[in-house]
């Protein structure tokens, strides 16, 4: 399946993120918030990014107007219902995202992926509040996510081939690459790092080097 239509659920600084690189892509984006003000403030950031690339020389003016036209902000998540691919990028609430996805299972279309930009939710307990499980993923995103390459594709155990498939060359198609993990606490990059930190922890506690030296960039 070829996606067309991508709907994003949260306009915060991954959602925002999220629908700026789909909508540079070629991609139209509905996307969703919580309230109008919210709404605002996620469309005005990321027409503050594409504004600060213009002025920097990295865009023109005309792809950032076309990037702008083919988004679509609203507060209703019906809206999402002609969508084929939706990312679910709202806070880290597993009782929260297991609802959604049980509302977007009964609003989107048959084929439409349903996938969640958690970096530590079960997204097999995302896929089992839906009838759809082979058609839902984790596809995690990186801050911020239009410099960021990086994307973790999470598989669970009941994740179609197919779906997978074309989630992975969807993030291509946005100039991202992908890595393929099955779903599990942290995935790869951040179950890489939690070892990292403890290891900074332990230097300090013991007396080896002053926490400004430890952390210096």
């Amino acid at each position: 399946m070829a996606v067309q239509r991508v709907g994003v659920i949260g306009c915060g600084l991954m959602g925002s993120g999220i629908v700026q690189v789909t909508t540079q892509a070629g991609f139209p984006v509905t996307v969703v918030e919580a309230s109008a003000d919210l709404l605002q403030r996620g469309l005005g950031r990321l027409r503050q990014a594409l504004d600060g690339l213009v002025e920097r020389g990295r865009l023109e003016a005309a792809p950032r107007d076309a990037a702008l036209a083919r988004i679509t902000g609203t507060i209703r998540l019906d809206d999402l219902a002609s969508c084929d691919l939706v990312v679910e990028a709202m806070t880290e609430n597993q009782a929260l995202k297991n609802e959604t996805f049980a509302r977007l299972d009964a609003l989107c279309p048959p084929h439409a992926i349903l996938v969640s930009n958690t970096s530590s939710c079960n997204v097999t307990a995302m896929a089992a509040a839906t009838k759809r499980p082979g058609l839902v993923l984790g596809l995690h995103f990186f801050n911020p996510v239009p410099l960021m390459k990086l994307v973790e594709v999470v598989r669970t155990i009941l994740t179609d081939d197919a779906a997978a498939a074309t989630v992975t060359e969807w993030a291509r198609a946005l100039g991202k690459t992908p890595v393929q993990v099955k779903d599990s606490t942290a995935f790869i990059v951040n179950r890489l790092l939690v070892p990292y930190l403890l290891d900074a922890i332990r230097m300090y506690e013991a007396g080896l080097a002053s926490l400004e030296d430890i952390t210096r960039p």
